[in-house]
């Protein structure tokens, strides 16, 4: 091993330590009740609220994905994604966060989001907590196969070593301090995660300037590209028969720029509808140590997301200056940050930056881990199975969750050429199309009822894999993005069923009236 390579790969070392420790450190409290283990008692103040929602919520996917769609088909798809994001980040705060704190404590103190609906309904029969433990564990196992790809797509690239055999150590890795810390292990985790990751945009960025001969040589160089920086059209890479970009004298080659229409405007901006529906974000909310505090969190969470994806666009877009040639497909555009970075900063420091990369893959896919094996243990094996079942019991059953679902990511993360974005895309239209419509009513409409709320979850998820699999291919307008139509037509569901069956019961709806009083 090359010196550079031995110090990269010790301050990597050093983090991950410090991950591991965290877990083993918070193990004896969140070991103490299932509530510690899933919800931390909800003790979280507002920076470790904040940061953990936001780190979780973007995980390998900001400094891969993104960068990776900004480097090779330029500005719009990146830039229109990242402001739906930013959009839908700022309005997840504003009108859900409080009020699903208080509601969720005040419908029978629950802790995992099938929890809530359950009980938010006075489901007796806990229809609603098994479908959307199902769905759960169904996008889950897709986003945590996402957060793999991105180990080994890191350990690949940074070390020339074997993807397969990189992305199941780090799979591993997140895996152990998940299986033994719980909830307040993954948000503590998440903290230095969240910081770590920003830091690392920032660098990368301003070294990326600099080593490109400053912003206007930059901005000559990219507006050289037909449609690079344009927000109404999308560069068109000239490929090869192996689907690579041509390259004539070392640079690549586009062809006519795609024009970005409408329809591929609204794809982007309706990514912020999915915040509605992610339970890695909502679960936070839930924990927060009082209601109070969530505006506090609201400013730190939206100015961490803003500069975070602003500096993940612009990363991808300045690669390309920099290394006009380096990556010749999406998928292996998706380095662009850890070659940067590689470039760019003493070996030392290159590892602390990327492990900003491993560190959002953690922070994510832990919270994914930890939230299946929540729905499977308490929604389905203490809901449904065995009612009477201990903490102990419960918890023994999470955490064999937790290796199945990691089984599953694995063998989803097997294909190295996978798209971190493509695949990150499926998931997050799957929970936002399942349960933001839903969330939005169950918080807002009084005349919401179980009937309704279980035609929303079952329509919005089913329109996510009808329209993905054989409506979006015919293209023009069916092409748009599959959390949309798979959105509005959940609310539909919601609000056509709730008006067609039998109003709520009163206990339900002198719960509804009162919830907003609660003082948590």
């Amino acid at each position: 091993m090359v010196s550079n390579d031995f110090w990269v790969l010790f301050a990597m070392l050093i983090y991950f330590i410090v991950v591991v420790i965290i877990g083993f450190v918070y193990a004896k409290r969140s070991n103490a009740s299932s509530e510690n283990y899933f919800l931390g008692g909800r003790s979280l103040g507002p920076w470790l609220t904040a940061l953990s929602a936001e780190a979780s919520d973007m995980s390998g996917w900001l400094l891969m994905g993104l960068p990776g769609v900004a480097y090779f088909t330029g500005a719009s798809d990146a830039m229109w994604t990242a402001i739906g994001l930013a959009i839908g980040t700022y309005l997840n705060w504003k009108i859900v966060a409080r009020r699903l704190r208080k509601y969720s404590e005040v419908a029978n103190n629950s802790i995992t989001l099938p929890d809530f609906f359950s009980n938010r309904f006075h489901d007796k029969k806990n229809i609603l907590m098994t479908i959307a433990a199902i769905i759960i564990l169904l996008f889950f196992c897709i986003y945590v196969g996402s957060c793999f790809v991105t180990c080994g797509k890191l350990f690949s690239t940074l070390f020339g070593l074997d993807y397969a055999t990189m992305m199941v150590l780090g799979a591993l890795i997140v895996f152990l301090y998940t299986f033994v810390g719980g909830y307040l292990s993954v948000c503590t985790t998440d903290l230095v995660q969240g910081m770590l990751m920003v830091c690392a945009l920032v660098v990368v960025f301003i070294g990326s300037v600099a080593s490109a001969g400053g912003v206007d040589n930059t901005v000559a160089f990219l507006q050289d590209i037909p449609g690079f920086l344009s927000a109404t059209h999308m560069a068109s890479p000239v490929l090869d028969e192996a689907g690579k970009q041509v390259v004539e004298n070392g640079m690549p080659l586009f062809g006519v720029p795609n024009e970005y229409g409408l329809v591929t405007i609204i794809s982007g901006l309706v990514w912020g509808l999915g915040y509605f529906g992610m339970p890695q974000v909502l679960v936070r909310f839930m924990s927060v140590r009082h209601s109070d505090e969530i505006k506090k969190s609201r400013i730190i969470a939206t100015v961490w997301v803003v500069v975070s994806l602003t500096a993940a666009v612009l990363i991808g877009l300045i690669g390309r200056a920099v290394i006009p040639d380096a990556f010749l497909t999406q998928s292996a555009a998706e380095n662009v940050f850890i070659v940067l970075s590689e470039m760019l900063l003493p070996a030392f420091f290159c590892g602390l930056v990327v492990s900003g990369i491993f560190a959002a893959s953690m922070s994510s896919s832990s919270s994914y881990l930890l939230i299946s094996g929540s729905a499977v243990a308490t929604n389905i094996f203490k809901g449904l199975i065995k009612k009477d079942a201990t903490d102990r019991q419960v918890m023994i059953v999470a955490r064999l969750t937790l290796v199945v679902v990691l089984l599953f990511g694995i063998a989803i993360a097997l294909d190295e050429n996978s798209s971190i974005f493509a695949v990150v895309s499926y998931a997050w239209a799957g929970f936002g199309a399942s349960f933001g419509p839903l969330m939005l009513t169950s918080l807002y409409w009084r005349r919401t009822n179980l009937p309704g709320a279980v035609a929303g979850m079952v329509v919005g998820a089913g329109t996510v894999l009808i329209w993905n699999a054989f409506i979006k291919p015919l293209g023009g307008w069916f092409g748009i993005y599959e959390l949309f139509p798979a959105f509005v037509l959940g609310l539909l569901a919601i609000v056509v069923v709730s008006l067609a069956t039998k109003e709520p019961s009163k206990e339900v709806t002198d719960e509804f009236d009162t919830y907003l009083e609660a003082d948590v």
